[in-house]
């Protein structure tokens, strides 16, 4: 299956006249964030994991800064990887989805401290550790929102227009897309991943599906994903593909009576087998099964991680 780009390293790249992306080579919590810049201030789209990752980003973003502080800044969605450090954008308005706003106070930076603190079994204690281990949990108190919507927020950052649309839930409960018409940029959080399976904590596919249209529709010429290389609509494209396919193979299972769990480990990758943590899919089956069913259960968030280290253990 054809890559959309090649992954780049940690780096600040200009996508377009005033706009730039931090890019980071994708796994477990490595995500993007963006930065538009106009006359005397900027927005910047997420923050990142911990805090260490994020003043490692504003300082590299702090030559443009300087000069155009960073006035407001919009979270795509309520993990962590795009918020834990908001309290370090300091005088900013932090603008989300209510949606997100409500979700974030859900999974606190705590939560994952705790969780590789535990004491699991294998394969779950090792696949915990290479998820998060490498993430400094301890120092995050975070920042909420501080502007929330429902539906289009438009923003003016010092001359500049950016829509921020929602269209969760799907990855999560509440993302949303930063489209900047003038440049024909479009951040995505993680509607998209690029080269890497997507992962459906929330659902309905067909939302997600919905949003990949309304990024065809923009004739964007960069876009930046949540996690992995720049792209355009290419990945855009592999991305529904991936997301149509899981669909059609988790249905066909859940109509033949199998259940979630089966389906996970009877599903051939196939073409997206080489794609990064293709053992998400256990997650995505579960998220199909809901959504065809809505009295199935899933599994708590430890059980979804352990099926993960077990399909994860099972494709090696």
């Amino acid at each position: 299956m054809a890559s959309a780009a090649q992954s780049p390293e940690t780096r600040l790249a200009e996508v377009a006249d005033g706009v730039h992306a931090y890019l980071q080579p994708d796994r477990w919590g490595m995500s993007n964030a963006g930065l538009v810049s106009g006359d005397g201030a900027s927005l910047l789209v997420d923050t990142l994991f911990d805090l260490p990752l994020t003043r490692r980003m504003l300082d590299t973003m702090a030559p443009i800064t300087a000069g155009a502080p960073i006035r407001s800044l919009v979270n795509t969605h309520a993990n962590g990887d795009h918020c834990y450090g908001n309290e370090l954008v300091n005088g900013a308005e932090i603008v989300a989805s209510e949606a997100s706003a409500e979700e974030m106070d859900e999974v606190p930076a705590a939560l994952l401290a705790a969780l590789l603190d535990a004491d699991f079994a294998e394969p779950l204690a090792g696949y915990l550790q290479r998820c998060f281990g490498d993430f400094d949990f301890a120092g995050v108190t975070g920042a909420d929102p501080t502007r929330t919507f429902t539906g289009r927020l438009d923003l003016e950052i010092a001359g500049r227009s950016a829509q921020v649309l929602e269209v969760g839930p799907a990855h999560t409960r509440g993302d949303v897309l930063v489209h900047l018409p003038d440049a024909a940029v479009a951040f995505t959080g993680d509607i998209l991943f690029i080269d890497a399976t997507p992962i459906v904590w929330s659902g309905p596919i067909s939302n997600w599906l919905a949003a990949c249209d309304q990024l065809l529709a923009w004739d964007l010429e960069v876009i930046v994903p949540g996690h992995g290389p720049l792209t355009d609509d290419r990945g855009v494209t592999e991305v529904a593909d991936y997301l149509r396919w899981i669909q059609d193979e988790a249905t066909a299972r859940h109509a033949a009576g199998e259940s979630a769990e089966s389906a996970t480990f009877d599903i051939e990758l196939n073409g997206y087998a080489g794609w990064r943590s293709p053992e998400r899919l256990a997650i995505n089956v579960e998220a199909v099964y809901r959504e065809l069913d809505p009295s199935h259960e899933s599994p708590d968030v430890v059980g979804l991680f352990e099926r993960m280290a077990r399909l994860e253990q099972h494709l090696r």
